[in-house]
């Protein structure tokens, strides 16, 4: 690619020459995880030779080879034990390979040889990723454990680039210079006065690499500022290259965390191609490139478009694209019992639903005042939300169903959806039903009563007029 692109490959090109070191006497540059050689310089050691590796500012011994006695040692469980399983020593020439590097093996080593002295410092290099949002704010945080009092704690932007902040840990003082660099960080470096660690405000997309240096150790800071981008699905959609004319030889757009090459333009060699076969179709008949700007245009976008896009020209600009999906109005049902009495304390029970929504938050508002609400952040077949009011409240009420970028009302009319006995033949509020349920069964209760006790009264006068007739007769 361009300028910036290059700037990254060689940055890794560096970090992959660290992957294994061997390193004469002075400084020496190893990436985490790696191995160091420290080199001896002897092809072959003497018979009465006596080789002691030391470390740190105590010079701790860590290994020793004493060919008089035939011995070999490495001390690998002193220092909390961080160089256990992790050191090596060359029988033949006496050199100490490091494996597996962390940070805490940054520091100076000495050797001696028969009382002579060679000495390695070595700094050891880490990287870490790190995304933002454009016009917000980004903090790398200064995780080492092992800062001591006296240690200076230093930030730089770019690779090898100018001071633009540091932190004195003895003495908890800090400065930022922001007026470096062509003022591209002015107003907007902020560096904590407890950990060091450094916060960029109002980011920007040139934001892409910082240095932490705390004695012989490095963290680089990779740093992709995003441009948030949001459409509603079906729409069209533009990732502007930011430029007014196509003043650049080259331009790729590339799409997902596979970062495929979506479009491309080539003006030396006359060029301009879209690639909408790629990842399953999902961008087939999508794609327009703007020759003048080199901007992309994605038409009729689609749930399956949303992700990372990255602009590859003399730098590279990143972009977030959401695809929101078009929001359904919000129903507004009553409860099935909402036939209320007069009384002016009867309440109605109202509830607001939408189906076959995400990313979305559902809301009944009295005015303009935020009554309740309930939020998903992915899909989801439905979304309700009860609301009790007053029926003869007079205030306005209303649903609302918004993302992000669009929303949806549905006003609420209580005299449609709450009813009064007066408003129905055939309504009651629930005591009354109730209270009338009770009294219809105690009238037929009574009228069982009543009509037992008839049909019984009834047998009884038949029964005496029958036993008379029928009775025998005796002669006096």
């Amino acid at each position: 690619m361009k300028k910036m692109f290059f700037k990254l490959v060689l940055f890794w090109l560096c970090l992959w020459r660290l992957i294994r070191v061997i390193a004469d006497e002075g400084e020496v540059e190893v990436a985490v995880e790696r191995s160091v050689t420290l080199n001896s310089g002897l092809t072959e050691m003497m018979d009465d030779s006596v080789i002691e590796w030391r470390f740190g500012s105590e010079n701790t011994l860590i290994a020793e080879i004493n060919k008089r006695a035939d011995s070999m040692t490495v001390y690998d469980d002193v220092l909390d034990g961080r160089f256990r399983d992790r050191l090596k020593l060359d029988n033949q020439t006496g050199s100490l390979t490091i494996t597996d590097i962390t940070m805490k093996h940054a520091g100076h080593y000495e050797l001696q040889i028969n009382g002579v002295i060679k000495t390695f410092n070595l700094t050891v290099i880490r990287v870490k990723f790190m995304s933002g949002i454009k016009d917000s704010s980004v903090t790398l945080i200064n995780d080492l454990t092992e800062v001591m009092d006296g240690d200076l704690i230093q930030w730089r932007v770019g690779l090898k680039g100018p001071l633009i902040a540091e932190f004195n840990v003895l003495d908890k003082t800090s400065s930022v210079y922001d007026d470096g660099f062509y003022g591209k960080f002015k107003d907007r470096l902020k560096l904590d006065g407890q950990t060091g660690s450094l916060t960029i405000t109002n980011t920007r997309s040139t934001d892409s690499i910082f240095e932490l240096k705390i004695n012989r150790m490095k963290t680089f800071f990779l740093l992709s500022v995003f441009e948030e981008i949001s459409v509603t699905e079906g729409d069209s959609v533009t990732l502007n290259s930011g430029r007014t004319e196509m003043d650049y030889n080259e331009i790729q757009w590339r799409f997902g965390l596979t970062s495929t090459l979506i479009a491309q333009i080539s003006v030396k060699n006359d060029m301009s191609e879209v690639y909408d076969d790629v990842l399953g179709g999902i961008f087939k008949n999508r794609l327009k490139l703007d020759h003048q700007t080199g901007s992309l245009i994605i038409t009729n976008t689609r749930n399956e478009h949303s992700g990372k896009y990255y602009l590859n020209t003399d730098k590279v600009k990143f972009y977030n694209l959401t695809v929101y999906a078009r929001l359904p109005v919000p129903v507004i049902s009553s409860n099935s019992l909402n036939y209320l009495s007069s009384s002016s304390s009867s309440s109605c029970s109202l509830v607001s639903s939408v189906v076959n929504v995400g990313h979305v938050t559902l809301s009944w508002y009295k005015g303009n005042s935020l009554l309740s609400s309930i939020s998903v952040s992915d899909l989801s077949i439905s979304l309700s939300l009860p609301l009790e009011v007053e029926y003869q409240d007079k205030n306005s009420y209303s649903c609302v169903l918004n993302n992000p970028i669009n929303n949806q009302t549905t006003h609420l009319d209580i005299s449609k959806l709450c009813h009064t006995c007066s408003d129905s033949e055939h309504c009651c509020g629930s005591t009354e039903a109730v209270i009338r349920l009770v009294l219809s069964a105690l009238v037929g209760v009574a009228t069982v009563v009543i009509l037992v006790y008839d049909i019984r009264s009834r047998r009884a006068k038949q029964d005496p007029a029958h036993i008379h007739s029928s009775g025998c007769s005796f002669p006096p």
